[in-house]
């Protein structure tokens, strides 16, 4: 392709620049939009389904609920997570803002569990608190926010432009100001400028720095696509980025480049154990010192290390399978079926992440302040590219929500775009033209992210720091040589520049911090120590007048609420300077370190073609569907689709139905649940529960969905059951019915439904349900009406399945454990089944203290089972006025389960 003049420049002009269509970028243009702000949307992909959020998600990882979580506790576990060294006013606003971002998010259509009665499902995966609140269509989140951003209303003031890549943010060479952006278009390669009144920079983590085990260069744990586009943008812009020492490393599947989903998996029953068994992780919150401990048990004679599922029911892992293999990764199960595992007879062996950078799941990113603002004059940063740490998916709205509120004071630029930047940003997008038989660029991207790995990951030293840099100072050079034919590798070949920048980041912002902090994340060898007197500060990145990058230590500013145990000390901020490298070209010492030479690029290669055959279009008809798609079609301009011949275009039209939302799209769509094709069917389901907070409970879509429950697939009539209860558009009749369904999952819907009309005696005659997973329900379901009782328990207490009889005990801590329970309770405590054991510790938490702690004493000391001395220990928390409960809990500090020592040692 031939480099377009600059002067052929398309130029855009907008009030609020967005760079970024993901988690935080859209929520940003959203609300810019709705102050008024003419917004332009720039993404190098496309919207639909770009950036993190579009891989799904399982669940919201810190969600403070009011009545289940308060924001001032959850702001203290970020301090302690992130070692103290964080900017309390910034996680606040998570806090304080998240429970309003959630009901915004219901708002649109997002998905959250509830239980029968309509109240957050909130679980607590951590000790000391209780965050993750559980998203069922988590897979289903992007397409709702691209939903929002298509509405009329939204369009008229939000442009968006798909396939346009920003290399550099344009400012103002009066007074520094972010006046706009230097961009190309990934398809045509056309050279693109915007000038704006203000930029939002929301591109995401680093996720491509690191070189994972497989060494394929987009098998990263982050999204692949996150190449550090942001970092990089924003030092060159002149803003101050902070944490970059402090890398993101997490658990992973074994040769799968996939989370291990321990956080799914805890509340089901689930936790991480060494080869023995055992678990081993003493630290709470998912972190650094968390880590630390994965990596030394992994290195020790006690590791592999493995998420533990083989013990569970099988009820409970089909759950978990069908979350696991769908939402969190669809390629998940088709691994294991590879291996020829199962999680009923194989635990998940676990391994470590390459190296990233992520504000957002560690602290490493762009400096802003309460508002989202960056040091920089109308420039912001929000979500993993903020250094607002352990943000995750409800940060990253509210960031970006801050931000576009911000931004959205300012009118677009009017005067010239400096000539000398957007010459800049020209030659680096087009200069791989200059030379397409230069080194291609996966070549050059392998050879630096190895580098990254040899140097720069943890553990750290001085000395291989200082290689790092001078690796990365040598393979500018070599990145300048990269060649390039079509306008997909001159994106690849960008990327590298951003990944260069990211790392030569990383290895001098660790060479600054002269201590080790955050576990595995900053762990300096030759500065093993924390030192808080020293360090206790923020380590800002910058680049100077003159191109160099400079450091400045920063006080920690005042804690907005108390952590014991660090102290921010106020005072002026320390000026470092450029970073001094550690001598490493010769042996021994040398009074100056020999100059880096010059390295010439490797040889010639021809690049391998990249492009691929276009699929054969799928026919007229879903050409057309597919345009209505994007021109909000009326409910009148789908129904010749819905009613096609053809079951895959009516399954597409039904998609398209729940993505556009027209008015009556809820009794259209539960008509089609009626459809003859299975296809159809199960995508109306799926789209209804999509839709459950957003569709009105009407008599039409009540009509419909009673209609529902007489079709005779199964997964109709549960998606029915499942909308009726979630609406209130049923009653106990209704739902009593289908307790008689021949389908296991049908009623245990109804029996939740049932709980959601608090209907008792319906409950209890559920309790002789053939299936031990509807028993199990029934159980669950009679602790969780409004006016739990004992007594309706008294049959499932009596079970044959252990596991009934365990969750029935385990009830009794909700319902009340009167005398007669309690010593029905204490029998239990020494069934064969640990099930049972753990469940009659739970109930003995809420039964009388002269009765409870001297068989729950006994439980914590000699049950060999750690989950049934984890329910001890829990039960005796709820008794520690008692002398005798804490005696029991100082006793059980020494546990060989992690769990038990932390929740003993945290009460005590």
């Amino acid at each position: 392709m031939d480099i377009p003049a600059i002067g052929d420049a398309e130029e855009l002009s907008c009030d609020v620049l967005v760079i970024g269509g993901g988690t935080a970028g859209t929520m940003a243009a959203l609300t810019a939009a709705e102050r008024g702000a003419r917004v332009l949307l720039l993404e190098k992909a496309h919207v639909r389904h770009s950036g993190a959020l579009a891989m799904g998600m399982d669940g919201v990882n810190n969600a403070v609920i009011p009545g289940r979580a308060e924001p001032d506790d959850y702001v203290a576990e970020i301090t302690r997570a992130n070692d103290g060294i964080v900017d309390q006013s910034t996680v606040r606003q998570t806090a304080t803002r998240g429970f309003d971002m959630v009901r915004r998010l219901e708002s649109y259509g997002v998905k959250f569990e509830k239980d029968e009665h309509g109240e957050y499902a909130v679980r607590q995966v951590h000790r000391s608190g209780s965050y993750v609140l559980p998203m069922p269509e988590g897979k289903d989140v992007k397409k709702v926010l691209y939903r929002q951003l298509r509405r009329r209303e939204m369009r008229e003031r939000i442009r968006i432009e798909n396939r346009v890549m920003p290399v550099r943010v344009l400012t103002s060479p009066e007074d520094g100001r972010a006046i706009g952006a230097a961009a190309f278009n990934t398809r045509t390669g056309a050279f693109v400028t915007v000038r704006a009144g203000a930029v939002v920079l929301a591109t995401g983590p680093c996720g491509r720095l690191g070189l994972p085990a497989s060494g394929y260069l987009y098998g990263t744990y982050e999204n692949p696509t996150n190449a550090g586009d942001g970092y990089a943008m924003a030092y060159h812009a002149g803003a101050a980025l902070t944490g970059i020492e402090c890398f993101q490393i997490n658990p992973l599947i074994k040769d799968y480049n996939g989370p291990a989903c321990a956080y799914v998996a805890n509340p089901f029953g689930g936790y991480q154990v060494n080869r023995h068994g055992e678990r081993f992780v003493d630290s709470d919150y998912w972190s650094g010192r968390m880590m630390s401990e994965f990596a030394a048990e992994l290195a020790s004679d006690r590791g592999p290390v493995y998420l533990k599922l083989s013990h569970l029911p099988e009820e409970t892992v089909a759950s978990l399978e069908s979350i696991l293999h769908t939402t969190e990764r669809p390629t998940r199960g088709t691994f294991h079926a590879g291996r020829g595992h199962d999680y009923r007879t194989h635990d998940i062996e676990m391994h470590i992440s390459e190296i990233g950078l992520c504000g957002g799941h560690s602290a490493s990113g762009v400096r802003v302040d309460d508002h989202a603002r960056t040091t920089v004059p109308r420039l912001y940063a929000a979500g993993d590219l903020a250094s607002v740490p352990h943000n995750y998916m409800i940060g990253a709205f509210v960031f970006g929500d801050l931000a576009g509120a911000d931004a959205a004071r300012y009118t677009a630029h009017e005067g010239d775009l400096p000539a000398d930047q957007v010459a800049a940003a020209h030659e680096l997008i087009y200069r791989p033209l200059r030379h397409p038989q230069g080194p291609p660029q996966p070549q050059v991207e392998y050879k630096l992210r190895r580098f990254v790995n040899d140097y720069v990951a943890p553990p750290k030293t001085g000395a291989k720091l200082s290689l790092a840099v001078a690796a990365f100072e040598r393979m500018t050079g070599e990145i300048a040589e990269m060649g390039a034919t079509t306008a997909h590798e001159l994106m690849r070949c960008a990327e590298v520049s951003f990944i260069r920048d990211c790392a030569e980041m990383a290895a001098r912002s660790s060479l600054a911090r002269t201590e080790s902090r955050w576990g595995l994340y900053h762990e300096r060898l030759d500065h093993p120590e924390r030192d808080d007197d020293g360090w206790l500060h923020h380590l800002d990145l910058r680049k100077s007048p003159t191109g160099a990058m400079v450091f400045t230590a920063r006080p920690v500013e005042p804690y907005v609420v108390p952590v014991p145990g660090f102290e921010p000390s106020p005072g002026p901020s320390r000026e470092l300077g450029e970073v001094a490298l550690v001598p490493v070209a010769t042996a021994g010492e040398r009074s100056a370190a020999p100059s880096a030479a010059g390295a010439a690029g490797p040889g010639a290669v021809t690049p391998a073609a990249t492009g691929t055959a276009a699929a054969p279009a799928p026919g007229e008809r879903l050409l057309r569907l597919v345009g209505l798609a994007e021109e909000e079609p009326d409910l009148d301009a789908l129904l010749p689709y819905l009613t096609d011949p053809d079951p895959a275009l009516r399954a597409a039209a039904v998609a398209t139905l729940g993505e556009t939302l027209p008015a009556g799209a809820g009794p259209a769509l539960a008509a089609r649940l009626a459809d003859p094709a299975g296809q159809v069917r199960a995508v109306a389901a799926a789209a209804l529960r999509e839709l459950l907070e957003v569709l009105p409970a009407e008599p039409e879509l009540a009509a419909g969905l009673r209609a529902a429950l007489a079709v005779a697939d199964p997964a109709v009539r549960a998606a029915a059951l499942e909308a009726l209860r979630a609406l209130r558009l049923g009653d106990a009749v209704l739902y009593a019915a289908s307790l008689a369904d021949t389908d296991i999952e049908v009623r245990i819907h109804a029996v939740r439904a049932l709980v959601s009309v608090d209907a008792v005696p319906a409950l209890a005659a559920a309790a002789a349900d053939p299936a031990r997973e509807v028993r199990v329900a029934v159980a669950k379901g009679l602790a969780a009406v409004h006016t739990p009782a004992p007594e309706p328990l008294g049959p499932l207490l009596d079970d044959a399945d252990p596991l009934v009889r365990g969750a029935a005990l385990a009830a009794l801590a909700r319902t009340g454990c009167p005398a007669g329970y309690a010593a029905r309770a204490v029998a239990a405590l020494a069934d064969p089944a640990w099930q049972v054991r753990a469940g009659a510790a739970a109930a003995l938490g809420s039964a009388p203290a002269e009765e409870a702690v001297p068989a729950l004493a006994k439980a914590l000391a000699a049950d060999v089972n750690a989950d049934v001395r984890k329910a001890a220990v829990l039960a005796l928390l709820r008794h520690r006025d008692a002398a005798p409960a804490r005696t029991a809990l100082a006793g059980a500090t020494g546990d060989a389960d992690a769990d038990v020592r932390a929740y003993a040692g945290r009460a005590l």
